[in-house]
Order: C-alpha cells, then sequence, then structure tokens
C-alpha cells in the first residue's frame, strides 16, 4: 500500500514538473490575465468563459476593470448547401463562422488592430438518422467557437510578445 502511494505521488510530482496541463487549458502571457469579452453572441462569450476558467484567468466584470479588452465586431453565421440528392434533399451542408475582433487595454490603446477570423465546416446530412444528424451540428459550431477562442488567444499571445513593455 505504501509503495501504490509512493509511486502515484511520483507521477504527480513528475507531471507537474514536466509542464503538464489539463486538455483545454490555454498557456496565457501576463497580459491576458484579466480579460473582459465586448460584444459576440452567447455561444461565444459561454466558449470564451469556458477557456478562461480552464486557463485560470480572470475575467473582468467590465471594461474599466479589465488588463485587457477583446472586442467582437460583425459575427456572422452562415449554413450553406453543398449538395443535393436525386430527391432534392440536402445530403451536405457548409457551416461558416466568421467574425473581426481587436485587443485594447484598459485605456484604450489599440495592442491588436482589427483581425478576422474565419472557419469552415462541412458535414454528411444522413437523412435516416436525422435526429443525431441535428445534434452534429451543435457539436460542430460549438467546435467552431472553441477554435475561434484559440484563435484569439493564439494571436495575442503572438502581440503581446512582440509589443514593447
Amino acid at each position: 500500500m505504501l509503495i501504490k502511494k509512493s509511486v502515484i505521488l511520483g507521477m504527480a510530482f513528475l507531471l507537474s514538473a514536466c509542464g503538464y496541463h489539463l486538455r483545454g487549458a490555454l498557456e496565457l502571457p501576463a497580459g491576458l490575465k484579466n480579460v473582459y469579452l465586448e460584444g459576440g453572441s452567447g455561444q461565444l462569450q459561454e466558449q470564451f468563459n469556458s477557456a478562461m476558467k480552464t486557463s485560470s484567468v480572470g475575467i473582468a466584470s467590465s471594461p474599466e476593470t479589465a488588463g485587457m479588452i477583446v472586442r467582437i465586431f460583425n459575427e456572422d453565421n452562415q449554413r450553406r448547401v453543398l449538395s443535393l440528392s436525386s430527391t432534392g434533399t440536402a445530403n451536405d451542408f457548409e457551416l461558416e463562422y466568421r467574425f473581426d475582433y481587436e485587443l485594447v487595454d484598459s485605456k484604450n490603446k489599440v495592442l491588436m488592430p482589427r483581425q478576422s477570423v474565419e472557419i469552415k465546416r462541412e458535414y454528411y446530412n444522413d437523412q435516416v438518422a436525422v435526429i443525431a444528424k441535428g445534434n452534429e451540428e451543435i457539436v460542430i459550431r460549438n467546435e467552431m467557437y472553441q477554435q475561434a477562442v484559440r484563435s484569439i488567444v493564439n494571436r495575442a499571445r503572438v502581440a503581446l510578445a512582440a509589443s514593447p513593455k
């Protein structure tokens, strides 16, 4: 029993020493430690807040208390048919999600000028499993919002590393 506890404790120390992070946790620079998201849909805000909490980042309740503000503009979701079956039913769909954003500090100084994010996904619409395909679209959209948040964070990381201190 003592050996098992020692092995588990040793593994915990090794994992923490090697830089292991929980899946979904993002490595963020110091400038991103207190963030406010201005604008954006409820789904984007939900994914953003979830990613920030997972990464132990403070989410500011107002722009005045934030170290950095992410401003979202022109958010748009599209769904279009890519192909039709011989009976005229949609076989394939393309989902498109796009928006513009900029990063500013609490004094309204632009840290990163306006950038665009565009994410596209295609999926097959199986007419036999209609309910499952409806759920698949929801899952795909959530993944698109997660990818959008990762894109914002990655670009912010680069912008903050390049900006003079």
